[in-house]
């Protein structure tokens, strides 16, 4: 949709209150596997969520300032909104670069258990940090580690990492990661290019760069074959496949 950068800052700014809406579950609504009484039930939850919240920001916390009413409930607003935009900017860098793939429904109601870790690593991305950017990210510029082993204290993400590049690199399998600025850019362009319409894009949509990797995971089976190259002693694995598929 051509709307789709606007609605996106919008989810920024909104943060808390679109992750709270995620809850409902559209989809399933679409497809009847949800009621709207349900819906109107989680809006309901949500509601009383949000005034509780909005109530002491704007409401009890400035009146208890006093005089300093004003400045109490501007400084609350700039909280609020540089908490929603680094929220949203951690969240969208860990699942929306190039490089994090998606599936299908299908590809997930089949998988192999090994594949569900596999699907795990594929389809989300990491952002480089040091321990202050960890710190201020919680953890989640391990956005990989974090959805490998999810019940793992998230303090413990890159002890982790360091074992599952490792792996990574003997398998010959992707691992993506790059600056926050990068990964944050890939996404908000991807968002960009997926609002045109179809017929202004250089290729067709799934063989576009910015639909591309919904078509690269099926090269899988390349994977479970993979092999020992003789000469070099290496795993031709996913990595591989792909950086091939990228140069054809």
């Amino acid at each position: 949709m051509v709307g789709n950068p606007i609605y996106n800052l919008l989810l920024g700014t909104f943060f808390e209150w679109g992750v709270a809406l995620h809850h409902i579950e559209s989809a399933k609504i679409r497809h009847k596997e949800k009621t709207w009484g349900e819906a109107r039930k989680d809006l309901r939850v949500i509601g009383k969520k949000v005034a509780k919240q909005a109530g002491k920001d704007y409401v009890v916390f400035p009146a208890l300032t006093g005089r300093n009413w004003k400045h109490t409930l501007k400084a609350n607003m700039v909280a609020n909104l540089i908490r929603n935009y680094w929220a949203y900017m951690v969240i969208f860098c860990g699942h929306f670069p190039d490089g994090a793939e998606k599936f299908t429904l299908e590809e997930y109601e089949n998988e192999a258990p090994g594949e569900w870790y596999l699907r795990q690593m594929l389809g989300s991305a990491n952002f480089n940090a040091g321990p202050l950017m960890a710190f201020m990210s919680g953890n989640l510029c391990y956005q990989i580690e974090h959805h490998l082993f999810p019940d793992l204290p998230s303090n413990r993400y890159a002890e982790i990492a360091v074992r599952v590049r490792a792996l990574c690199e003997k398998y010959d399998l992707p691992y993506t990661t790059g600056s926050l600025g990068r990964q944050y850019l890939q996404s908000f362009w991807t968002i960009l290019k997926l609002a045109l319409p179809d017929k202004l894009l250089k290729a067709t949509s799934e063989d576009a760069p910015e639909t591309r990797s919904e078509l690269k995971f099926r090269i899988r089976g390349g994977l479970r074959e993979g092999f020992t190259d003789s000469e070099t002693g290496k795993r031709r694995g996913l990595r591989t496949a792909l950086r091939e598929l990228r140069a054809a």
